[in-house]
């Protein structure tokens, strides 16, 4: 087939990487013009990409992205590794207080190789520059489809900002969370997207350090952790540094302060599980960052395409909260499930519309909405305690585990594998025993939030 990616980001990328592969025609579009850097520092310190908001925000690529890499794009792995990649291992983290630590079979699914955004976008990017088959074009904007007039609309390829018109099979929308595609398929479709929408409710405070001497300080509190009515989110990255974001309510108009470096140091210093991660050589100021928005779209309405020949990928289709650190994952996954399906050679281009809503429905929908609801249910208990207010009563289940990880060995590892993107809750909680085992454990010990500060000293810290 010849296919048209939009966007070099991460996930159009390694779409690009598979599909070319795979022996299809392939041409990968980006709007930034900017090259791809030499090297990692160059990638961090210099490359400009405007069309991707979080570029330099926090990023983590889960287990499972790692294992994907790794089978499919062995190459791209073994560069990343080269570029100074962490490959940390999630089960590092497990908690004191889980006195049995003996290995399990399998335990290897919960290591990963992670690295800053822009250094792992530089390593893709370099190997889709060598890639026979996928011509990658940079500086080039795209301002609509081109389509035929049929019953659905078929689109037959795009057109660039100068009016060049560059044909395809299928056009592979990979141009993220602010992709312009739903505007473009309207006027083609004379119709909307149907789109859910809303505002996560979740505004971040980011800073990027690197050790001093070498090595990573010891985690001594989950990678993500609640403290009252905001969260802390550390994650490893490339060459001895690491990312710490803090995060809270957007209407918390008290913490908007942490977007001042003195502040955000005093919060983070007041946390004795993480006080540790202030001792590195800070590379960035605050990193401010909101509006991020929940979102889902759909072209496949009561079994009828909206229009054919056009695949939304990762982003483009869904984004959530980025807090879980699922979407560069979950977005490489969906790059893999298109590969598969053009491997089938699904040339007609009504079943390949129907093919690929069905996939993305069975094998990336359960994720989205897992995310979903993790987001509501942290972002409710947040508006609570900084109204002063009872927390709302959390699910029977969700509050148990939360009590019980900590102290167990198989339910920690679970637990990891939810997050880690190997299995959803609901799946997890499907097995024979796991549930009871949750409230058996949970019922003999109680709840113990990582230490920081109360809202009363959480705002002096801010006042």
């Amino acid at each position: 087939m010849r296919i048209v990616v939009l966007g070099a980001g991460i996930c159009g990328l390694v779409a690009g990487l598979l599909l070319a592969r795979d022996g299809h025609e392939v041409t990968l579009v980006e709007r930034d013009p900017a090259p791809v850097p030499e090297n990692a520092d160059a990638a961090w310190d210099d490359w400009s990409r405007d069309g991707v908001i979080q570029f330099r925000q926090a990023h983590y690529l889960q287990p499972r992205g790692r294992a994907m890499l790794e089978e499919e794009l062995p190459d791209v792995a073994e560069a990343l590794a080269a570029a100074g990649a962490t490959r940390f291992d999630v089960l590092s983290v497990m908690p004191p207080s889980i006195a049995d630590r003996t290995p399990r079979p399998g335990d290897e699914r919960f290591v990963t190789l992670t690295a800053r955004r822009p250094v792992l976008e530089q390593v893709l990017g370099r190997a889709a520059e060598e890639q026979a088959g996928l011509d990658v074009r940079r500086g080039v904007g795209v301002r609509g489809l081109d389509a035929r007039t049929s019953d659905p609309a078929q689109v037959v390829g795009v057109v660039t900002v100068t009016g060049e018109r560059l044909g395809a099979d299928l056009v592979v929308d990979a141009m993220g969370r602010r992709s312009p595609m739903a505007g473009w398929i309207a006027d083609v479709a004379s119709a909307p997207v149907p789109e859910e929408s809303e505002d996560s409710g979740f505004v971040y405070y980011t800073r990027f350090f690197r050790a001093r001497d070498g090595g990573l300080p010891p985690f001594r509190a989950p990678p993500l952790a609640p403290v009252g009515s905001f969260s802390i989110l550390v994650l490893p990255s490339d060459n001895d540094t690491w990312c710490v974001t803090l995060f809270s309510s957007s209407g918390d108009r008290p913490l908007k302060r942490l977007r001042e470096r003195a502040r955000w140091e005093a919060v983070l210093a007041s946390c004795p599980a993480h006080a540790q991660w202030l001792d590195g050589e800070p590379l960035t100021d605050v990193l401010p960052m909101g509006g991020v928005v929940d979102r889902s779209r759909q072209l496949v309405v009561d079994g009828r395409p909206l229009i054919t020949g056009v695949a939304l990928l990762a982003d483009a289709w869904a984004c959530t909260n980025p807090s879980l650190g699922r979407g560069m994952t979950l977005g490489m996954l969906h790059a893999q499930h298109l590969r598969d399906l053009a491997r089938k050679g699904v040339d007609d281009p009504l079943r390949f519309t129907l093919a690929w809503d069905e996939v993305t429905e069975t094998h990336l929908a359960p994720w989205y909405g897992d995310t979903v609801r993790a987001d509501r249910a942290r972002w409710r208990e947040i508006e609570a305690l900084r109204q002063g207010a009872p927390p709302p009563s959390a699910h029977p289940v969700a509050a148990a585990m939360a009590t019980a990880v900590p102290h167990d060995p198989e339910l920690f590892r679970a637990f990891v594998e939810t997050r880690a993107c190997w299995a959803t809750m609901a799946e997890v909680l499907a097995r024979p025993g796991v549930v009871e085992r949750i409230f058996e454990v949970a019922g003999e010990h109680e709840p113990k939030p990582p230490p920081g500060p109360d809202r009363e000293q959480l705002l002096a810290l801010l006042s």
